[in-house]
């Protein structure tokens, strides 16, 4: 049975490395799957999924007017989402949709929340629609379990104020756990 999964971690934990890891089995095993992640991630090129551990590979993006239900999807076996954080409440319902009434896995992974410790709209409705919710763990500096995020400003001061995404540029960000979060 299909179902919607969100797989979720702070940043660096290998979630595009993992999402492209299934990407490869479904297509070892002569499947197709769609891949996409959001227009406006353009660290890499726009429509590209890369992993820190330097793979690549070509995705369809999506933006806040993609309509998820009105895609062909044929004969894929899977649909793989990656930056899952940046999708729409009303997306997440339509892959949440898609995955009972067409039959396809919807893999999302992406962040939680963001430098404030703020939730992403797209992640807050993952967290309440999806089957199959897991944590992908990475580690703060100081060794404990990284969950939440800080900005870094070029000086090297922790931003604390601005806007939710800011992708690329001078934008730095660092994995923490909630001790470091709150008392960097």
């Amino acid at each position: 049975m299909a179902k919607l999964f969100f797989r979720y971690a702070a940043m660096n934990s290998g979630k595009s490395t993992q999402l492209l890891q299934i990407a490869n089995n479904y297509e070892s095993m002569g499947k197709t799957v769609a891949l996409y992640t959001s227009a406006i991630d353009d660290r890499y090129g726009v429509g590209k999924i890369t992993s820190r551990l330097n793979i690549q590979r070509e995705a369809l993006t999506f933006s806040p007017q993609l309509d998820f239900l009105s895609q062909d999807y044929g004969e894929t076996a899977c649909i793989l989402i990656d930056e899952a954080q940046f999708m729409t409440p009303e997306q997440v319902r339509q892959l949440h949709e898609l995955a009972h009434t067409r039959g396809i896995p919807v893999i999302c992974f992406g962040l939680r929340s963001d430098f404030r410790g703020h939730p992403f709209p797209g992640s807050s409705w993952l967290l309440s629609l999806a089957e199959d919710v897991e944590e992908i763990k990475t580690i703060c500096q100081c060794g404990k379990k990284a969950t939440m995020h800080i900005r870094i400003a070029p000086d090297g001061q922790r931003v604390k104020e601005g806007p939710q995404v800011s992708i690329g540029g001078e934008a730095q960000y660092r994995a923490v756990c909630g001790q470091c979060f709150y008392q960097l």
